[in-house]
C-alpha cells in the first residue's frame, strides 16, 4: 500500500493560494463600494486599500502557484 503524503510546501501552497483569491475579491468588492466610486471619480484611480488588497491577492495566488509547482 502506497501512502501519499502531502508535502508542507503544498499547504502552504494551497492556503496562499485561497488567500490571495480570498484578497483579490475583497478588494473588487471594495473597489464597488459608494466611498470607493467617489474617490475613484475624484481622483481618476482606485483607493490605496483597494490597490494594497489586489497587490497583495496577486502576490499571495503567485507564491501560492509557485509552491504548488515546486513541491
Amino acid at each position: 500500500m502506497a501512502k501519499s503524503a502531502i508535502s508542507a510546501a503544498s499547504i502552504i501552497g494551497i492556503a496562499l493560494l485561497v488567500a490571495g483569491v480570498g484578497l483579490a475579491f475583497w478588494g473588487y468588492q471594495l473597489s464597488n463600494s459608494f466611498t470607493s466610486q467617489i474617490t475613484e471619480v475624484v481622483t481618476g484611480s482606485e483607493t490605496d486599500k483597494v490597490m494594497a488588497l489586489y497587490i497583495g491577492g496577486a502576490v499571495s495566488i503567485v507564491v501560492g502557484v509557485y509552491m504548488l509547482i515546486k513541491s
